[in-house]
């Protein structure tokens, strides 16, 4: 995914996956709704489209077996049945199974919510992974690139946030910075998107908080917009999208 003009990513959050506690048994439905949701951000004119497992609450820090094989199968049947950009997160913190996946259904790009550093989390301390996954994309090389959240929402910090960006995009090797509010659909901080705009020699995109009202503020110091709440009905995640 190249950011030659700003980019609209829209974010399809997947129903509970095989393995999480609130899978319902019916993965065929499973799959289903994320393709209509996908094909809905296509006709909307999106740039590309992000697959997540936010519903498998409570998450694990990574994932099992079971969940990455349904969200292989899942993503794939997004990347049959839509022609967008495809990007993969895998919560808490699994960006060994989000490149697997990515690398089995040829998708475009990975988000990586702690890459380096360390988040206290309602997980737990989630550890930065930036070794794990360099040795992994050198095992199975490919274009898929890694978007790094700085700061990651639903977390707390105690770095600064300018060191926390520059271990991100040097040591850790980002190929892109993601700057998010405190949660998810939250607005994000317009100083510290500044800042990483200003010192990063990598795209940085806006995490969270982005709606038509924001949009041109943020216009300013970002590459491109992850869109989730706002395109929702009633502005609540987990339902589906507008229609209109």
């Amino acid at each position: 995914m190249e950011f030659e003009k700003k980019s609209l990513i829209g974010m399809v959050h997947l129903k509970p996956l095989p393995g999480s506690y609130l899978y319902d048994g019916n993965l065929d439905g499973v799959i289903e709704h994320a393709v209509r949701e996908a094909k809905k951000l296509e006709r909307a004119g999106f740039d590309a489209i992000m697959v997540e497992n936010f519903n498998d609450v409570p998450f694990p820090k990574t994932v099992d077996k079971t969940t990455v094989a349904a969200f292989a199968v899942v993503a794939r049947a997004i990347r049959e049945e839509t022609s967008l950009p495809l990007g993969i997160n895998v919560l808490r913190n699994d960006g060994i199974a989000a490149y697997s996946i990515a690398y089995a259904v040829k998708a475009d790009f990975i988000r990586v919510n702690v890459l380096s550093g360390v988040a206290y989390t309602d997980q737990g301390i989630i550890e930065g992974i930036a070794h794990e996954l360099a040795k992994l994309r050198r095992l199975l090389p490919s274009k898929i690139r890694v978007f790094a959240d700085v700061h990651v929402k639903h977390a707390y910090h105690f770095g600064e946030f300018e060191e926390a960006l520059s271990d991100t995009i040097e040591r850790g090797l980002a190929d892109a910075v993601i700057v998010s509010g405190r949660a998810t659909g939250k607005p994000v901080d317009i100083e510290k998107l500044a800042v990483a705009k200003k010192i990063s020699p990598v795209p940085v995109i806006v995490g969270s908080g982005t709606t038509y009202d924001s949009l041109p503020e943020l216009w300013r110091y970002a590459d491109g917009f992850i869109v989730g709440t706002w395109i929702k009905e009633e502005g609540k995640t987990k339902n589906g999208k507008k229609t209109h």
